[in-house]
């Protein structure tokens, strides 16, 4: 445990949603939704007006939209947040070597292998000058938490939110726990926290009092006696600068079971390209390809394959997951399909027969390219990169649609954003980062002067680029 709070951690404020609000005047002060819009999609960021009526992450996005009707409701644009996100790391990474990112809008500094003087007043500093820093780079906000445990740094910013600061001077970690439900503890989900509620434990003060042989023989050795360690306001896990993924995978749930074995093997061929494509951006090569079958019964399937050696060939990945596919039974329906890679490496030793085996022959048709374009929503598990999709089925009558919150471009009236489609019409709000609220306007869905359009992120002013005119 430290003696000086240098351990800081960044949590940016709503971040999908706040993204969507500085960029969409109209929607600042307002309700805001963003996750998956199907009938079985969830909340991946409620704004703070949403959340006033009880929505929250991970909520079915049907009981969301009974919870607070009048808010606006937007598929993810991950294209975005990944963008505003890079420029927060980038901050973050001038006040140390040791970041440790979480998520997209997360992360963990070691400020004293910055060079930072372990005292609180310098901290402080630090934290106050990186939150006014995010603001004038990307326009949002963040929460700063500073401790001497990553535990307690990550306690203090989320007693922060939103938009603040507080430091947890070492010394004082058992105060501040013992009042807290044992759900603040790391490692304590739903099944934990009932099994001590039966015991009488309901505080982290009550689970230090508890013991350590007494969690331990609850809990078992290596549970109990982390949460003991925990309890007792000891967390000596440090900053680790890089999170190396063990798996990269896309999956796809769909608003409509799948029922055609055509349908689904056209889904898997498109799942692993988008799986290859996040496999070559992250540099890797993996050896195991597995593929993920949730059906209609909500029974869940996984295969895997082991190769030769580690790839990134897309042709070797598509055909490995084909095969997968083979010796599942879909008849009854499917409602997700995943391809994932695991077994990473940083080189590439191609499996030759392998790759040979699947390249197109000369003069052969290449597959038909799949033109459903779904959207859905995404979250980094520790350790693992995953991409969730949800959308129209592959095959679908309709070869696009226009989703809510999509960035769009008209002929005449210039850059906007889709406020909803339906019944044959699209509306479109035209306004910008800078031009303040604009008009709205609807459309027939093939109207020829609407198009879609390149995303618009919170940096645009930053960069010095037009901000799109008021109409």
């Amino acid at each position: 445990m430290r003696s000086a709070p240098t351990i800081l951690h960044l949590d940016m404020d709503a971040f999908f949603a706040a993204v969507e609000q500085a960029v969409k005047p109209s929607l600042r002060g307002k309700p805001v939704v963003v996750g998956g819009l199907g009938p079985r999609g969830v909340v991946a960021t409620a704004s703070y007006e949403a959340r006033k009526y009880g929505v929250r992450s991970a909520m079915v996005m049907a009981q969301a939209r009974r919870l607070c009707p009048h808010a606006a409701y937007l598929a993810p644009r991950f294209a975005v947040y990944r963008q505003v996100s890079e420029a927060v790391m980038a901050l973050l990474g001038e006040l140390s070597p040791l970041v440790e990112p979480l998520s997209l809008d997360e992360a963990f500094v070691d400020l004293e292998a910055g060079g930072v003087q372990p005292r609180e007043s310098a901290v402080r500093a630090v934290g106050a000058r990186l939150r006014a820093d995010i603001r004038a780079v990307t326009t949002l906000t963040g929460s700063v938490g500073l401790a001497g445990s990553k535990m307690l740094a990550k306690l203090a910013s989320e007693q922060a939110k939103p938009d603040g600061l507080r430091v947890i001077p070492p010394g004082s970690e058992r105060e501040v726990l013992a009042p807290l439900s044992v759900r603040a503890l790391p490692g304590v989900g739903p099944a934990t926290a009932e099994q001590l509620r039966r015991s009488g434990i309901g505080t982290v003060a009550e689970m230090a009092e508890a013991g350590e042989a007494e969690l331990v023989r609850m809990l078992g050795r290596a549970h109990g006696g982390s949460l003991y360690a925990l309890a007792s306001g000891r967390d000596e896990r440090p900053v680790v600068a890089e999170r190396d993924a063990k798996s990269v995978s896309v999956e796809s749930t769909f608003d409509v079971d799948l029922h055609d074995r055509g349908m689904v093997r056209a889904e898997v061929v498109r799942l692993a390209g988008r799986c290859v494509d996040r496999l070559r951006a992250a540099g890797r090569s993996g050896r195991t390809v597995v593929l993920k079958v949730r059906r209609f019964d909500f029974s869940t399937l996984t295969r895997s394959e082991t190769l030769r050696g580690p790839t990134d060939h897309p042709a070797v990945i598509r055909e490995a997951a084909g095969r997968l596919l083979e010796g599942v039974d879909t008849t009854g329906g499917v409602r997700l399909l995943g391809v994932g890679v695991t077994g990473l490496s940083d080189f590439t030793q191609e499996d030759l027969f392998a790759q040979l085996t699947a390249e197109e022959s000369p003069g052969e048709e290449p597959a038909a390219p799949v033109t459903a374009r779904p959207a859905g929503t995404t979250g980094d598990g520790a350790g693992e990169a995953t991409e969730r999709e949800g959308g129209l089925p592959v095959g679908s009558p309709v070869a696009h649609r226009w989703l809510p919150g999509q960035d769009v471009h008209h002929a005449e009236l210039g850059p906007g954003w889709v406020q909803g489609s339906g019944v044959g019409r699209v509306t479109v709000r035209f306004e910008g980062p800078e031009s303040g609220p604009g008009r709205v306007r609807t459309f027939p869905l093939d109207d020829p002067a609407l198009e879609p359009a390149e995303p618009v992120s919170p940096l645009l002013a930053r960069r010095g680029q037009p901000p799109a005119p008021g109409v």
